[in-house]
């Protein structure tokens, strides 16, 4: 009875993968928006008039005849109004005596009456390809005459972070070593996204221990390999060369952005590689504004690169802006009916994630940007509302 969800070659359930176009129109007939009795207009204008009760018209048994003068046929919500008829008396305003119904109330001709086609109509495109299929959009389809609907199939993204400081959560850190934490939150994010996350652990700054990691993303077929880390330009930054030596494409290194200018970007054989610096806020701001638009775009969402930012004003004054796009996290002071005003913390630093976790914004500051006095317009990415 369900609809059939046939995988396509790259995406998921719930992103669709072509236009559902209606194949019936609905509804298919007029029909009655209330229980009562179905007549002619002109026989129900007046308060006393009595009509002859010819048949009944339910749902899924609708009268076959047609109404003529003086008659009326008992109708009920969801069947077809019979030919002739232009009105439904409702049960309320109407009498019912021997063989006939008496009128309380006159009738308004039209009214109570769903036309054909008032929800939609036979090549109507309802839902337009790359749309999630939630269950709004399910029962559309289902009502549009779709057994089976043709969707992507979830893109498979493998995290893998770097760095020899690096130990998995739970484990007890060395005096010179870190927990790892990027991994955790570009897994959510992704996962959030749509996709399927393989993790792959972490990699010692080792050409070897790399080349293994990348070539188990490419084993478990991964569509999107993200590394964490070691994508700059220090001694132990072995990233982007590791990736060389198995055949990376790169397409791009180094955005002007702040935090995040040492992203890497490029393909291995059939797999997109991202590579995030590995400072946390830096790796969680660029996995919002480049991985989760990237996995959104496999699986055909339109909107995969639309702005996702908002008019706010500012808290307090900034100073110019240098040649990098900003970034800042920000607080944000809401009143109804007037814009946030979103006031950047004092500290920026990209290794605090306790300043990233009690934000509610990302405060979007362009390369180049003039001084600006607290009032001024900008724009934000609230950081507590879904981004997807």
């Amino acid at each position: 009875m369900f609809p059939q969800i046939r995988r396509g070659s790259r995406a998921r359930i719930g992103d669709h993968a072509a236009d559902v176009v209606a194949s019936r129109t609905q509804p298919p007939f007029p029909a009655s928006a209330m229980d009562g009795y179905a007549v002619r207009g002109a026989d129900a204008a007046a308060v006393g008039a009595t009509l002859r009760l010819i048949g009944t018209s339910a749902a899924g048994h609708g009268f076959p005849g047609r109404i003529g003068a003086g008659e009326a046929v008992r109708i009920f919500t969801g069947a077809p109004v019979p030919e002739g008829a232009d009105a439904i008396l409702i049960q309320e305003n109407a009498a019912a005596e021997a063989g006939a119904v008496r009128v309380l109330e006159p009738v308004e001709p039209a009214r109570f009456i769903r036309r054909a086609g008032l929800d939609f109509t036979a090549g109507e495109t309802l839902i337009p390809a790359g749309i999630s299929l939630d269950a709004r959009r399910l029962a559309l389809a289902a009502a549009a005459g779709h057994p089976c609907l043709p969707v992507r199939r979830r893109p498979r993204v493998a995290i893998l972070a770097t760095g020899d400081e690096l130990v998995v959560p739970g484990a007890t850190p060395g005096w010179d070593q870190i927990v790892a934490s990027n991994s955790l939150a570009l897994g959510a994010l992704a996962a959030e996204a749509g996709a399927d996350i393989v993790d792959l652990g972490i990699a010692a700054d080792d050409h070897d221990a790399l080349a293994d990691a990348f070539r188990r993303a490419r084993a478990a077929r991964a569509d999107v390999l993200v590394t964490l880390g070691g994508a700059s330009v220090g001694d132990h930054d072995l990233v982007q060369a590791a990736l060389a030596k198995e055949g990376l494409e790169l397409g791009f290194w180094r955005v002007a952005l702040r935090p995040g200018k040492p992203l890497m970007h490029g393909r291995l054989g059939d797999m997109l590689v991202i590579g995030l610096p590995g400072n946390p806020v830096s790796s969680i701001v660029c996995g919002l504004l480049f991985v989760v638009p990237a996995i959104r775009a496999l699986q055909g969402d339109p909107q995969a690169g639309a702005d996702r930012s908002e008019p706010a004003t500012l808290g307090r004054d900034m100073p110019e802006n240098d040649g990098r796009a900003d970034y800042m996290r920000a607080s944000l002071a809401l009143e109804p009916g007037r814009l946030p005003v979103a006031t950047a913390e004092q500290r920026q630093d990209s290794s605090m994630l306790g300043v990233l976790g009690r934000s509610e914004a990302l405060l979007i500051r362009a390369p180049n940007a003039p001084a600006a006095r607290a009032g001024d317009p900008c724009r934000i990415i609230r950081l507590d509302r879904r981004l997807l």
